[in-house]
């Protein structure tokens, strides 16, 4: 929920937080909520990351209407020392950073109407709280989360945030992870879309490839469609263990002046699980 170039709305305080006003939703708000959430817990059992439905139950998101974050911190602070804190919408990129740093998690304070229920290019609070909060619960994910903010305000001083913007983008938006029974869904951009979590993992088209640090933050990504391509780690432990012990700043040189890599290529050196048809992606350019 980052953006380099806003304005702070009227009523928000210096760090863009603002009340929830839980009291304000309405019967259709909330009963967009729980729309979104049933069809949602019906989509992901068997493909989602099974830490992803055991945060479900921790914070009891099963309750009906939109959650009240202060209920939702008072659990989350017990499990990992997370909160959750309402914005009004998107927040400069080193506000977020600082939330992260800070194990606050930003989340937009409305919801999407009916008609938006398959696509709202702004995240609202059912992408930011149904797709986000519940790998809060899980320690290490946890900690990754922490881990990013604090590389982000090292990398905003460095010039570098389009560089580590892609780390999130493909793992804590669009990451799938491999388990024992397959791949699994854990991005919050796919968890929280109805359609996209078929997509990852069963439609031919898109590539999945194993991890790798330096390719993914040379690799582009795509914001208004399914993505081209889903990067795949081996644990939630290695991927804060390569966040930890990786010196992000030589990293950043190293990549400066190196081209990026188009969104549907593979590399010689990747590990493909799925070299994707790219099917979908081109009957979009050709219509």
């Amino acid at each position: 929920m980052a953006h380099a170039e806003l304005t702070r709305p009227e009523g928000a305080a210096k760090d863009w937080t603002i009340p929830q006003d839980w009291a304000a939703y309405t019967a259709e708000e909330h009963a967009t909520w729980d729309r979104l959430f049933d069809r949602q817990v019906r989509m992901l059992p068997g493909r989602v990351t099974p830490e992803f439905l055991d945060g479900l139950d921790v914070l009891r998101l099963s309750k009906p209407g939109i959650p009240d974050f202060g209920e939702l911190s008072d659990r989350l602070m017990k499990a990992t020392g997370w909160q959750v804190v309402a914005v009004p919408g998107l927040v400069p990129d080193e506000v977020f950073f600082d939330h992260l740093a800070n194990r606050r998690f930003v989340a937009g304070n409305f919801i999407r109407t009916p008609a938006q229920l398959d696509y709202l290019q702004e995240p609202d609070v059912f992408h930011d709280v149904f797709g986000h909060v519940p790998l809060l619960v899980h320690p290490v994910f946890a900690d990754y989360m922490q881990a990013y903010g604090v590389g982000g305000q090292r990398a905003a001083g460095l010039g570098a945030i389009d560089r580590l913007s892609r780390l999130y983008w493909y793992t804590v938006e669009f990451g799938l992870v491999r388990s024992g029974e397959g791949l699994r869904l854990y991005g919050a951009g796919i968890v929280s879309s109805f359609t996209e979590s078929a997509f990852a993992l069963d439609d031919p088209s898109p590539n999945r490839i194993g991890f790798d640090l330096k390719r993914l933050m040379r690799t582009k990504y795509r914001i208004d469609d399914f993505q081209q391509n889903y990067f795949v780690i081996d644990s939630f432990e290695d991927l804060l263990d390569q966040t930890l012990n990786t010196d992000f700043g030589p990293l950043y040189t190293e990549l400066t002046g190196q081209p990026d890599i188009e969104i549907e290529t593979i590399l010689p050196a990747d590990r493909v699980y799925t070299e994707g048809t790219q099917a979908y992606a081109r009957a979009k350019v050709a219509a």
